[in-house]
């Protein structure tokens, strides 16, 4: 089960990573890449299918994944739409919570004014 979830972050990551930094790659890495990754080609059908070899296939999508690691890295995009994410679905939580709980306004004014002010210093 934990290698199922590991390799669903995985896929995940690369999704992301791609989304945010797949422009900056080259025309024939970004098909490349999309086919491996968004796809979910084996090596072998990429291969096959572009004329070149399954090694050079997996050292195309290897370069793709460290440039695009290193582009997250100087960054930081990822990062940072996952911690706003995060926060708006901690603002949602606090309005349900007032939704259900009646709590004071002024509390729920001064949480929501917290993580408004969270989101702004990680942009």
């Amino acid at each position: 089960m934990i290698a199922k979830v590991t390799a669903m972050d995985k896929i995940l990551e690369r999704a992301l990573l791609y989304d945010f930094y797949g422009e900056l790659l080259t025309a024939h890495q970004k098909e490349i890449y999309e086919q491996f990754v968004l796809d979910d080609l084996s090596l072998s059908e990429i291969a096959e299918s572009e004329g070149i070899s399954r090694q050079g296939v997996h050292d195309l999508v290897r370069r793709c994944q460290k440039a695009l690691e290193g582009y997250e890295a100087k960054l930081h995009l990822v990062e940072k739409f996952l911690a706003v994410k995060e926060k708006v679905a901690r603002i949602d939580r606090v309005l349900e919570e007032w939704q259900r709980e009646k709590d004071d306004p002024e509390e729920i004014i001064e949480r929501l004014r917290d993580i408004s002010s969270e989101i702004i210093e990680d942009l």
